[in-house]
This record gives structure tokens, C-alpha cells and sequence, in this order.
């Protein structure tokens, strides 16, 4: 029998700890578990552009996490950097709220449980579900798969403003399919000082040191948080987003075959933040290809990478408090479809994820302007409330 869990994100009890606390450990955990799956996507998709978001992995993680017992607990609250079930409830709990009340850009999130007829979430595990993670329960009948593909597909179209279509396979959907998990997120935001469109021209992009190729190229003139690193060997420029609490960072290594070596350096979580911490405000002349990638991983594959490995045994996976009178749960398949797209308005993404769980059986310038000339490959990530929900690399439009 299976159990399909299907999550759909660019996606966040009480505790004793203090807030603050809460919010860092959740930092802390965001920026290893994203270091840690960017660096797997990256070496999956050499020289190919890709955006994914490994925030939006975090919250059914967290979930099963809470659903599970035993080895299979231990390890995923691990890989999500939570030290107990309460600081998770607390941490998630708190992230959903405020990343919903991000200033000026819109940033959505939303989960739902499908459960088969007959069927239900154990009551600890729905009450969790519904408190800390918003979602809503629904039951339906699996054997008419076309009919339950199709409207899950529906409801993950509309979380994502229609960016991620037909996420669920109807022939993933069996009689034997005991549930479904659907949580998505959404982002997009309008930049707080605007590209001008009649200013974007095609421009030279050097894919590599042999091949140079035509991109629209946008330009704007002002004052953005800038720094030069010397251990990322990279400039590194951050274009806020209406509202200042939102942005999209982006780090250009200094040579025109640095993206490698860059993305080797951000394997360290605290690489990128110990850089940001000396960027200033300096008056910047910014050239940046417009660009829209959509981008589709085999999760199983990468997270197994990550030594998340219980999860996906039938003997091991241990998610006993997830189903009332059903054990032998396990992770089957699992799928992520993101997508991203910067233009001279801002940016929008957004980013979808199906776990399939089985019951086992240059120019030149005044001096008082920095440049900053995308024309080769680079790094992004958007962020909000210091966490990073999407990241990738563009190497070429």
C-alpha cells in the first residue's frame, strides 16, 4: 500500500526557549540544510542554470519528523537542525507567521493532508499538522486517481499562481495510496528601485571562456549593499525588494570559470553570511540578465545524499504516528519542481515537491561607481527574514 506525500513550496507551540533563540536555530538549520542540497543539485546539474528551494523541504520534513519514532526521528530532526520535537513546533510555527507578514512582497504558504476514506491522522499528528504547520484535512477516494490527481494538481497551481503544473502523476495514485501531504509556497516581489525596461539590451554572456552568448541585459544606476570577497573570490551585490525585508543576493565570481570553485566554497553554511557581513552601501552600476529557470529533482536521490536514509527503508522509516492503526510507512519517491524568474519588475518563484511514501510490504567608469557586470555565470538567493528560500546558479538564459 502507499502513502504519497506531496508538498508544494518556495515555502515556516510554544517553547521555553526565547524567540530569538527559536529563530536562530532555525537560521542555523536553514543555512546547513540548504549549503548542504544546493551543493548536491549543483554537482547533479553541472554547467546547467537551476534554482531549487531547500527551505521548502524543511516543513514536511519537520512533519514527518514529528510523525516518526526511534533512529528515524533522531536522524531527520538532525537534517533539519532541530534539537527536540518542541523547538521544532516552536521554531516552524514561528517562521510561518512572520515570513506571512513580510513587508511589501507576496509570500505565501499553505499545506493540506489528502486522506483516504476510511482513514485517519493519528490525533497527535493532525493536531500538530493543524497548529504548527496550518494544514487542512480532506478524504477522498484514491481509486479514482484521475479525478484526485486532477484536483490536487488544481490546488497546487492555484498555492503557486499557476508556475507549477501537473505536479501529481495520476498513475502515482493507487487504491493503495493511503495519503497526501500538500504544502506550497509563493514569492514575488517588486523591486524597491526598478529596472527600466527600455534600458535592458542584449548583451554578451560568457557561458564559458569559449562560448559568449546574447542575453537581455538589464541596467539601473543607484545605491545598493555591496562587498568584494576575498575568500569567496566574488563580488558579491544585494537588490532589496519593496518593503526592505526581502532580497535577492547575488554572487559573481571574479573569474569567467569561477562558478565551480564558488560553489565548492559555499558547501560552507556560514560562508556566504561572514561575507555579507561587511557589504555597504555604495553607489553601483548594475548590468543583470533577465532569466527564467525552472528546474526539476529527484529529492529521493539528493536526500539520500544528505544522509537522510531511514526515511526512505520500509523497515526503518519508523513514521508510526502519522496514520490511526498503520505502521511500516516509508518515503517511496520524492520530486521537487521549482522555478524562478527575475525580470526588471523583481522576481517571482515558487517551487513544488511530491513525496511518495509506500506501506512496506567591463566598461568604463567615474571612479565613484562600482560595477558590477553579470556576464558570467553566478549565484542567487533569495531571502527573507534571513532565511534563504530559493537559490541556484544562471549559466546562461
Amino acid at each position: 500500500m502507499k502513502l504519497l506525500l506531496c508538498i508544494c513550496f518556495l515555502s515556516i507551540a510554544v517553547s521555553a526557549m526565547a524567540e530569538q533563540d527559536v529563530d536562530q536555530i532555525l537560521q542555523d538549520g536553514n543555512n546547513k540544510f540548504t549549503a548542504k542540497m544546493f551543493n548536491e543539485v549543483a554537482n547533479a546539474n553541472k554547467e546547467k542554470s537551476i534554482v531549487l528551494s531547500a527551505y521548502s523541504v524543511m516543513p514536511p520534513l519537520a512533519q514527518l519528523a514529528l510523525a516518526s519514532v526511534g533512529e528515524s526521528h533522531d536522524e531527520l530532526l538532525n537534517a533539519i537542525g532541530m534539537p527536540n520535537d518542541n523547538v521544532t513546533k516552536a521554531a516552524f510555527s514561528s517562521a510561518n507567521s512572520k515570513l506571512r507578514s513580510t513587508k511589501g512582497v507576496t509570500l505565501q504558504t499553505a499545506s493540506k493532508i489528502y486522506v483516504a476514506q476510511n482513514y485517519e491522522l493519528n490525533n497527535e499528528f493532525a493536531a500538530v499538522s493543524r497548529d504548527t504547520f496550518g494544514s487542512e484535512v480532506k478524504n477522498v477516494d484514491f481509486s479514482k486517481n484521475a479525478e484526485v490527481a486532477a484536483e490536487v494538481n488544481a490546488w497546487v497551481e492555484d498555492q503557486t499562481n499557476h508556475r507549477i503544473k501537473d505536479l501529481v502523476d495520476p498513475d502515482a495514485l493507487t487504491p493503495d495510496t493511503k495519503a497526501l501531504l500538500v504544502n506550497a509556497i509563493y514569492f514575488k516581489g517588486t523591486w524597491k528601485i526598478p529596472f527600466q525596461t527600455y534600458a535592458t539590451r542584449d548583451k554578451d554572456f560568457h557561458v564559458t571562456k569559449n562560448k559568449v552568448i546574447k542575453v537581455p541585459t538589464m541596467y539601473n544606476k543607484d545605491t545598493y549593499n555591496y562587498t568584494e570577497s576575498k575568500e569567496l573570490n566574488a563580488q558579491i551585490l544585494e537588490i532589496p525588494y519593496e518593503g526592505d525585508e526581502a532580497s535577492c543576493v547575488f554572487v559573481l565570481p571574479r573569474e569567467v570559470d569561477g562558478i565551480d570553485e564558488l560553489a565548492e566554497k559555499l558547501r560552507d553554511p556560514t560562508a556566504l553570511d561572514k561575507a555579507m557581513s561587511n557589504m555597504h552601501e555604495i553607489d553601483i552600476e548594475v548590468y543583470l540578465p533577465k532569466f527564467k529557470i525552472e528546474t526539476t529533482t529527484d529529492l529521493k536521490d539528493i536526500l539520500q545524499k544528505m544522509e537522510i536514509q531511514r526515511l526512505f527503508s520500509p523497515k526503518n522509516a519508523r513514521l508510526d504516528n502519522l496514520l490511526k492503526h498503520n505502521s511500516n510507512l516509508y518515503i517511496d519517491s520524492a520530486l521537487q519542481k521549482a522555478f524562478i524568474e527575475i525580470n526588471e519588475e523583481g522576481a517571482e518563484a515558487a517551487a513544488a515537491n511530491v513525496f511518495g511514501i509506500s506501506y512496506a510490504t567591463s566598461a568604463i567608469l567615474p571612479k565613484f561607481y562600482q560595477l558590477f557586470m553579470a556576464d558570467r555565470p553566478f549565484y542567487f538567493a533569495v531571502k527573507s527574514k534571513s532565511l534563504t528560500l530559493f537559490n541556484g546558479v544562471l549559466h546562461g538564459v
